[in-house]
C-alpha cells in the first residue's frame, strides 16, 4: 500500500478531518508546529519526516521518526514539494539590469553549482542535498503528470528566434494543447523556448503569436548579456496568460546547462542538478511520443535514448518518434535512415515517422493516442 504524502499543510488538515491513522505518512517541508494540536490525536508510527520544522511538543507525538533535517546554507531548498514556476525562479529579475538575474533563485543556485565544482564535486553535503532536491523533483513531476497525456518536442537551443522553424514548432506546441496534450521540452532557449511559446499562446490568436516571435526577434539567440531575457518578459507583460490550466506546458532543464536561464513561458518547471536524471526522465515520461525537430549533438543524443526505452519497452509500450524536416534528418542529419534501419523487425519500427508537415505530425500523435487510450481503458 502506498504511503500518504503531506506536500502541504492544507492537505495534511483536511485528512485529519476524516481520519486520525498517520501511519507510514510522509511529511515534505512543512512546519508541523502549526499542526501540534492536530496531530496530538493522531496515530503517527513509522513516518518520514523530510525537511520539516517542529519542536519537542510536536516530536512527542511521533514514535521513533526517521527525520531528514533541514540542510542551512543552501539557495535551493532540497526537500521542496511542488514544481518550480516561473515566477519563482526568475523572481527578481529587472528587465534592463542583466545582472539582477544572479539574485534570482535560478542565478543563485547556478552560482552555488559552480562554486562547487559543477557535476565534479566532491563536497558530500552539497552532492546529497542536490541529490535529495532531484528527488524531490521527480516525485513533484510523476504527481503532476499522473493524469496528462505527455509529448516531448525536442530540439537544439540554438535555433534563432527569427528561424521560421521556430514559429512552426511553436504552432505546434499550441495545437498539442488544443487536442489536450501536455507539450514538455529541456525548458531552455532555442526550440525548447518555442515549445512553451506556444502552450503559453494556446488562447490567443495566431497574430498575437506572431506578433510575439517578432518582440522576441530583436534579441534572436541567447547571449548571457544581451536583452534575451528582456524580450521574453515583455512579452509575458503584454500577453499574460489568463487561464493557466488551459495553457500548460512543463520544462525540463538542468544546472548543468546553468548558463542559459530557464524559459519564462512554461508554468511548470522540474528543475535538476543531475542531467543524466533529467535527460532520461524526459523522455521517459513522453509517452504520447517525441517530436525532434532539428538539432545538434544533444537533440541526437535524445534520439538514441528514446530509441532504446522504445526498443525495449522500458516504460511499457513503445511511442512515436515524429521527425520534423525531413531534409535535415535524411542530408544534413542522416540519423532516420539508421534508425529505420536499426527499427527493422521491432514493433517501434512501425511507430516511426518522417515529415514536413505539423499537421501531419498532430495526425499521427492523435492516431497513437486512441489506440493507447483504447488499450488502457
Amino acid at each position: 500500500m502506498p504511503r500518504l504524502e503531506f506536500e502541504t499543510l492544507a492537505k495534511l488538515t483536511e485528512h485529519l478531518k476524516h481520519s486520525t491513522d498517520l501511519t507510514n505518512a510522509v511529511f515534505q517541508s512543512l512546519d508541523l508546529t502549526k499542526v501540534e494540536p492536530q496531530l496530538s490525536s493522531a496515530t503517527l508510527r513509522k513516518n518520514v519526516l523530510l525537511g520539516c520544522k517542529f519542536n519537542d511538543a510536536v516530536l512527542e507525538h511521533f514514535d521513533r521518526p526517521l527525520i531528514f533535517p533541514e540542510l542551512p546554507d543552501l539557495p535551493f531548498n532540497p526537500y521542496r514539494s511542488l514544481l518550480y514556476s516561473p515566477e519563482e525562479l526568475l523572481g527578481g529579475y529587472q528587465i534592463g539590469d542583466v545582472d539582477s538575474y544572479k539574485s534570482t533563485i535560478d542565478g543563485a543556485s547556478y552560482h552555488h553549482y559552480l562554486e562547487h565544482r559543477g557535476a565534479a564535486s566532491m563536497d558530500a553535503y552539497v552532492t546529497l542535498a542536490r541529490r535529495l532536491h532531484d528527488h524531490a523533483m521527480t516525485d513533484a513531476l510523476q504527481e503532476f503528470i499522473a493524469d496528462k497525456k505527455v509529448v516531448a518536442i525536442m530540439g537544439g537551443h540554438s535555433v534563432k528566434r527569427d528561424d521560421p522553424v521556430y514559429l512552426k514548432i511553436a504552432r505546434l506546441s499550441r495545437e498539442l494543447v488544443h487536442a489536450g496534450f501536455l507539450p514538455t521540452s529541456g525548458g531552455g532557449p532555442g526550440l525548447m523556448e518555442a515549445t512553451h511559446l506556444g502552450a503559453w499562446f494556446a488562447e490567443r490568436s495566431d497574430e498575437e503569436l506572431v506578433d510575439a516571435v517578432q518582440i522576441l526577434s530583436e534579441a534572436p539567440l541567447y547571449d548571457p548579456i544581451g536583452p534575451w531575457l528582456d524580450t521574453a518578459f515583455t512579452v509575458v507583460e503584454k500577453y499574460p496568460v489568463e487561464n493557466p490550466e488551459h495553457c500548460q506546458s512543463l520544462g525540463i532543464p538542468t544546472w548543468l546547462y546553468g548558463h542559459e536561464p530557464p524559459t519564462c513561458f512554461a508554468l511548470q518547471i522540474a528543475k535538476y542538478f543531475a542531467n543524466s536524471v533529467r535527460e532520461e526522465g524526459l523522455l521517459a515520461i513522453a509517452t504520447y511520443g517525441v517530436v525532434f525537430a532539428p538539432g545538434s549533438a544533444g537533440t541526437i543524443q535524445e534520439i538514441f535514448q528514446d530509441a532504446c526505452q522504445n526498443h525495449y519497452k522500458t516504460f511499457g509500450h513503445a511511442s512515436p518518434m515524429i521527425f520534423l524536416d525531413e531534409e535535415y534528418w535524411t542530408v544534413k542529419k542522416p540519423v532516420y535512415p539508421l534508425l529505420e534501419k536499426l527499427a527493422t523487425d521491432h514493433d517501434y519500427g512501425q511507430l516511426l515517422s518522417i515529415t514536413d508537415s505539423r499537421d501531419t505530425a498532430l495526425e499521427q500523435i492523435n492516431r497513437f493516442a486512441k489506440l493507447l487510450d483504447a488499450d488502457q481503458a
